[in-house]
């Protein structure tokens, strides 16, 4: 006789057996549930993190632990990744072994000072000084990591003419170091090249300043020279004119033409129709500028040539500051343009010329504006 079934849905016998008497088991459509067939095994993280570690000598401590926890993970989950494993274990210990080796001989910090020496002498290669000559392989524009020093007699790229040692402390940031640079190379270059007659037209001020690197490494300094405009163009001997290079009487001369040159740079930047106020007291300064250079031309005693011409030189000196004091008191614009037109009449003028002749500076006056400072802001 047939049984029938008993109710309810019933799984069909399995022809392989009964399931394991270890716990109940879940059925898919196809038989037992679990991974499908076809699917990828998954690589173990950790192993590929060991094999990097190891690859890299990087912290080959952690490669080692990483390498053991990847090969126990994978024996448990199945997943794939043990030779990963194990080649980054392999490489970590390899890695130990070599830290152990350096640090036991003292390499590692051989290695350090070496770096630490390098940093250094490439500081010292651009620790220049004053009246040094040298050419840039790089060129004077961007940055700079290297010169060659080289006679100022030859043909070079640039000449220092002051070097500004900044204060220590933290790094002051570049903004702040190209602000003092501005200020301080522009006001320091008559001081090296006092006859600014003889200066080539082209040639113009650039500095080499600290970086942020060289500065970890002691370097302050602000290095400022003169390099021709044109990028090709080289200078041929040294523009330096200061008293190591010129004598007595030429000093003289030309420490009042700067100091009028001085004054006359101030001139307010507003025309006199927008503040005529400004340029009256302006005015009023070169007068008394003028008064002082005067009594230090007649107060010189000056060689049997140059007597005359200088005493020319002061007389016209003597116009011209009377003209200033009148611009300086002058009630309206185009009163004070009248005054002020016949007191530059007479700068850089023919007495000016015949002075400079007898006392054998430069004699060719410069084109309106290559004397006047500030004019490129080039930076190394």
């Amino acid at each position: 006789m047939s049984i029938p079934p008993p109710p309810g849905n019933q799984r069909p016998p399995d022809p392989y057996g009964p399931p394991p008497a270890d716990g109940p088991q879940t059925y898919g459509p196809y038989g037992p549930a679990g991974r499908p067939y076809g699917t990828p095994v998954s690589v173990n993280a950790l192993a590929v993190a060991a094999l990097v570690l190891g690859v890299l000598c990087f912290l080959p401590a952690a490669g080692l632990v990483l390498g053991l926890i990847a090969l126990w993970q994978i024996r448990r989950s199945g997943q794939s990744g043990r030779g990963l494993a194990i080649a980054g274990a392999v490489l970590s210990v390899v890695g130990i072994v070599l830290w152990v080796a350096v640090l036991s001989t003292g390499a590692a910090s051989e290695v350090w000072e070496g770096v630490k020496d390098g940093a250094r002498r490439g500081n010292e290669v651009l620790s220049l000084d004053k009246g040094d000559c040298f050419d840039a392989p790089g060129g004077l524009e961007g940055d700079t990591y290297d010169v060659d020093r080289v006679p100022c007699e030859g043909r070079h790229d640039a000449e220092v003419f002051a070097v500004v040692t900044l204060p220590g402390g933290a790094f002051p940031g570049e903004g702040k170091i190209t602000e003092i640079a501005d200020e301080k190379c522009y006001a320091l270059q008559d001081q090296y090249a006092m006859d600014t007659w003889a200066m080539p037209a082209d040639v113009d001020v650039y500095y080499l300043l600290p970086s942020r690197m060289s500065w970890r490494y002691g370097d302050r300094a602000i290095t400022c020279l003169f390099g021709d405009t044109e990028a090709q163009v080289k200078l041929t001997g040294s523009l330096r004119t200061d008293p190591t290079t010129l004598d007595t009487d030429q000093v003289v001369f030309l420490s009042t033409a700067n100091a009028l040159d001085t004054a006359l740079y101030e001139e307010p930047e507003k025309s006199p129709e927008d503040d005529l106020a400004a340029h009256r007291a302006w005015a009023g300064q070169v007068h008394d500028v003028l008064g002082e250079q005067i009594e230090a031309l007649r107060g010189h005693s000056w060689p049997a040539g140059a007597r005359e011409p200088l005493a020319g030189l002061a007389g016209e000196m003597e116009d011209a500051r009377e003209e200033w004091r009148r611009a300086s008191t002058a009630r309206d614009v185009d009163t004070y343009f009248a005054h002020y037109d016949k007191a530059y009449g007479s700068v850089d003028g023919p007495a000016t010329v015949t002075a400079r002749k007898a006392l054998g500076l430069a004699a060719t006056p410069p084109a309106s504006g290559e004397d006047e400072p500030g004019t490129s802001e080039a930076q190394v």
